[in-house]
């Protein structure tokens, strides 16, 4: 009885993988009406989607749609983005490299990414952060944040360790994505 038990100071995390996660939905662990993402091995439910911000998304959709052609790029809205076995968000809405499978085999990773749109309202600070610093560890080349509440869009170019180089606010004015340089977006107009 005088023996002393070792006990880590801290609990191990146990990390869900893609594969799990899958399985959980296909089990009905996970609720089928509930949105979520996997990130880093946790699941996050996603807030429940108000009108400005999924009237938002669809203008955004109906815009690149129309301004790109089929083969410039796939637009994909609110579907999985299989960065690794551990991390598979869901973006509000992306630019994709076009494939003739229209990614029917697999989901589109990180290097089949020109534009990637994260639409923000209730979700601001979790998208700045942990998604943002997500995207960018990945490669992935410009996100845009769109902040509803500030009616502005930050643009992120440049990935780099920890975040991107390049930050720049914008109001108004004509705003393209690097990769994509015809189809340009007027800030203002979506924000009237």
């Amino acid at each position: 009885m005088d023996e002393i038990i070792e006990r880590p100071p801290v609990p191990d995390r146990h990390r869900l993988d893609v594969d799990a996660y899958y399985k959980m939905a296909e089990t009905g662990i996970l609720p089928q009406k509930t949105r979520c993402e996997l990130i880093d091995g946790e699941i996050f439910d996603l807030n429940a989607m108000g009108s400005p911000h999924a009237a938002l998304t669809n203008r955004l959709a109906r815009h690149f749609a129309r301004a790109l052609s089929d083969e410039t790029a796939l637009v994909n809205v609110q579907s999985p983005l299989r960065l690794d076995a551990f991390n598979e968000p869901e973006p509000d809405l992306m630019l994709l490299r076009p494939r003739a499978d229209f990614y029917s085999q697999s989901h589109p990773s990180a290097g089949d990414v020109l534009l990637l749109i994260e639409v923000s309202d209730s979700s601001l600070a979790h998208d700045r952060g942990r998604k943002l610093a997500l995207y960018a560890k990945f490669g992935v080349p410009e996100v845009w944040i769109i902040d509803i509440a500030g009616k502005k869009i930050e643009v992120f170019r440049e990935p780099c360790e920890g975040g991107y180089k390049s930050c720049a606010p914008q109001s108004a004015g004509l705003l393209s994505a690097e990769l994509l340089p015809s189809a340009k977006l007027d800030v203002a107009e979506f924000f009237a």
